[in-house]
């Protein structure tokens, strides 16, 4: 089985709503999908009800979520690790322990946009339509590493 792991930096509104769109494209016997943030802010919370409104009106549920803090053993758990942002991105690598656990951290959008290390902006202050134009982008992104997952077998 392979491991996804996204990561923000509460665990409340960007990396859920990458769990869930992931998970609701993947077949969950082959893939699991979880998500964490860098700074435990949120331990233990709900998504952002922003976050849970704009999946819900996709037909995604993220309310069986709660935030959590990324560990150092997420590097032994999870196969692929995704930031959502730069400053996530050196959060995470500045744990990694092995060549092999910096191999396993990506930015998000990288996939949609190869090599232009592109940002998935924090929506928690931007209104509600940030998190609509947030879903757009990971939508488009987790429908290519749905892809690639298909492709590693």
């Amino acid at each position: 089985m392979k491991k996804v792991l996204m990561v923000c930096l509460g665990n409340i509104c960007r990396s859920p709503l990458a769990e869930g769109i992931l998970k609701s494209k993947v077949d969950a016997s082959k893939v699991f999908v979880d998500s964490a943030g860098t700074a435990a802010y949120h331990v233990g919370e709900l998504p952002d009800p922003r976050s849970i409104q704009v999946a819900r009106k996709y037909h995604i549920d993220l309310t069986d979520q709660r935030a959590r803090k990324f560990t150092i053993e997420d590097f032994d758990e999870f196969d692929h690790i995704y930031a959502m942002d730069q400053s996530n991105y050196y959060n995470i690598l500045s744990l990694a322990r092995t060549e092999e656990d910096n191999a396993k951290v990506k930015m998000i959008l990288n996939e949609s946009h190869v090599g232009q290390d592109r940002e998935v902006p924090d929506p928690y202050y931007g209104g509600d339509r940030g998190f609509e134009n947030v879903y757009t982008m990971l939508d488009e992104a987790c429908e290519i590493i749905k892809v690639h997952l298909e492709d590693e077998g």
